[in-house]
């Protein structure tokens, strides 16, 4: 999902969290109602940042109620929120509260019925919605939705596991143009001053990657991958630089549709814009941050990483968040993949060394599991171990399934989560089943317990004789399984690599040599995610 989200952490306090009474158990509403479809109309200007707003929205209810409730921000003492003037369904007026960042709707609602509601609204968003000027002076309209913040400007159910299909209807002044989710249906001249855009979606998505961009656009048409439209759209005071910046984008895009799949949605559209993060992986509709337009084409692994999200963390999503290394380990491995198949395995060693570091260096900080359901503050959820600790999980379990299998389950998770959710759980299911191995204590040990290998090497000959002593001297309690490659060098320049299966806390190994090695050199592959201790 995220390129780059860890480096704006310094940003999290400043943002509004989501309200703990919104944050009620996802299970029992997502039992209760499933949210079909969203069609958003959006009046904006340049005199207020007062967006008028309408939403119509499909829900198919699972079972009968007499309300309901939707996450939609309430007006704060700032002033900022959104105010509801009225809800209706088949032309009745319905009762409603809206307190709490929570919007309750009353209406009896029979099972397996589908209903229809129309919900008038308008405010200032708080977040979600992010209403600026770019580097150049000019006014735009960026969604920033991740991870739950489209309930700052948009009535939902805001959460992952709750997909639905999106029709974006937007009145902006004729200076600006719009971009959005899905296709574009609509462009029309309201009148001299207003056109009107309309975007439709024809797959379902979760609302974090649900967003328009609004502002003054340099678009070009890259060309068609797989009948897919890439294009890029960057400001026009960089439109030069911009277009051979995301140029790459097509290329990138025809590797993971041959490596992964057929790609899930129907453009793909590479947008300079105002994120907060490094790049933000709307659905079909990638958002970079402004400064990644240089002229110089240096952020081709941060296209290749929103673009890797597209099938996992968008069409593959997540179940809940404490899962979200199955959106941002995935893309940081796919990148990994990309850079090892397009430019050399050097430089893929490079990038697993540099994120063991982190892994590394992160874990002396905050000694947390990958899969962390305790943080309720999504955005420390953007940390070393959900992208480089899970990118590196996907490593180590690629080593042990060999290459072949590991691609066919990728492949395999991917083709039966598509347009879905999935957990860890459903992840390790399909890897099982495809590779015919038990992994309950691979993925336990690597994703559900804190920390990694810290080993202490030492080793003595005796004649022909070479015995090798591994401890693991971490201080969690947990004592890891896995294999361990050694490089002996001999002093007349010759080496050789043997594998150890390492499984207690202190192992002696003994190899027969024909003289004593002068080094050691633990993984030197890079295999493996440890640290050695001196």
């Amino acid at each position: 999902m995220n390129y780059l989200k860890h480096t704006i952490l310094s940003l999290a306090s400043a943002l509004i969290l989501f309200n703990a009474s919104v944050a009620q158990s996802y299970t029992d509403r997502l039992q209760t109602m499933d949210v079909q479809h969203y069609t958003l109309s959006f009046s904006l200007n340049d005199e207020s940042d007062v967006i008028e707003a309408k939403a119509d929205i499909e829900i198919n209810f699972l079972r009968s109620v007499g309300q309901f409730n939707l996450d939609l921000s309430s007006v704060d003492e700032s002033g900022k929120g959104m105010t509801v003037t009225s809800i209706s369904a088949e032309g009745k007026n319905l009762r409603f509260e809206h307190q709490n960042d929570v919007l309750t709707i009353y209406s009896d609602e029979s099972e397996n019925a589908t209903s229809n509601f129309t919900i008038e609204y308008s405010g200032i968003p708080k977040t979600g919605l992010i209403i600026s000027t770019n580097k150049f002076g000019d006014r735009t309209f960026f969604g920033d939705n991740w991870p739950n913040r489209a309930h700052n400007w948009i009535p939902s159910v805001d959460h992952p596991s709750d997909k639905a299909y999106f029709t974006f209807i937007v009145d902006a002044p004729d200076h600006y143009q719009v971009v959005a989710n899905g296709i574009l249906k609509e462009e029309i001249n309201i009148d001299d001053e207003i056109t009107r855009y309309k975007w439709e979606t024809t797959v379902p998505l979760p609302t974090k990657v649900a967003v328009i961009g609004v502002a003054r656009f340099a678009v070009q048409n890259v060309k068609k991958i797989h009948d897919i439209e890439v294009s890029t759209w960057v400001y026009p005071q960089n439109a030069d630089e911009g277009f051979y910046d995301y140029e790459p984008a097509a290329s990138i895009l025809d590797f993971f549709i041959d490596f992964i799949g057929p790609y899930p949605y129907q453009k793909l559209a590479n947008v300079q814009s105002k994120t907060q993060f490094g790049g933000m992986e709307n659905a079909s509709n990638i958002f970079y941050f402004e400064n990644s337009v240089n002229g110089n084409q240096s952020v081709n692994t941060l296209l290749a990483h929103e673009i890797a999200h597209q099938w996992f963390g968008n069409s593959a999503s997540e179940v809940d968040w404490a899962h979200v290394w199955l959106s941002e380990g995935f893309a940081t491995y796919m990148t990994n993949l990309y850079v090892e198949l397009n430019n050399s395995e050097e430089d893929f060693r490079d990038l697993l060394l540099q994120q063991r570091s982190a892994v590394i260096g992160f874990y002396k900080q905050s000694p947390l599991p990958v899969v962390n359901t305790e943080e309720t503050n999504y955005m420390r959820l953007l940390n070393a171990n959900s992208y480089q600790k899970g990118g590196w999980v996907l490593h180590m379990l690629r080593n042990k399934l060999g290459d072949d299998t590991f691609h066919e389950a990728i492949k395999t998770y991917y083709d039966t989560y598509k347009l879905s959710n999935a957990s860890s759980e459903n992840f390790r299911d399909v890897v099982e089943k495809v590779s015919g191995q038990e992994l309950d204590s691979f993925f336990g040990q690597w994703l559900y317990k804190t920390g990694h290998p810290e080993l202490k090497v030492t080793h003595k000959t005796n004649r022909n004789k070479t015995t090798i002593t591994v401890e693991q001297v971490q201080k969690t309690g947990t004592i890891f399984e896995f294999p361990l490659e050694i490089e002996l060098t001999f002093a007349d320049g010759s080496s050789e690599i043997k594998t150890l299966e390492v499984n207690k806390k202190k192992q002696n190994f003994d190899l027969e040599v024909s003289s004593a090695p002068s080094n050691l050199t633990l993984d030197p592959n890079v295999k493996l995610l440890f640290e050695e201790v001196k």
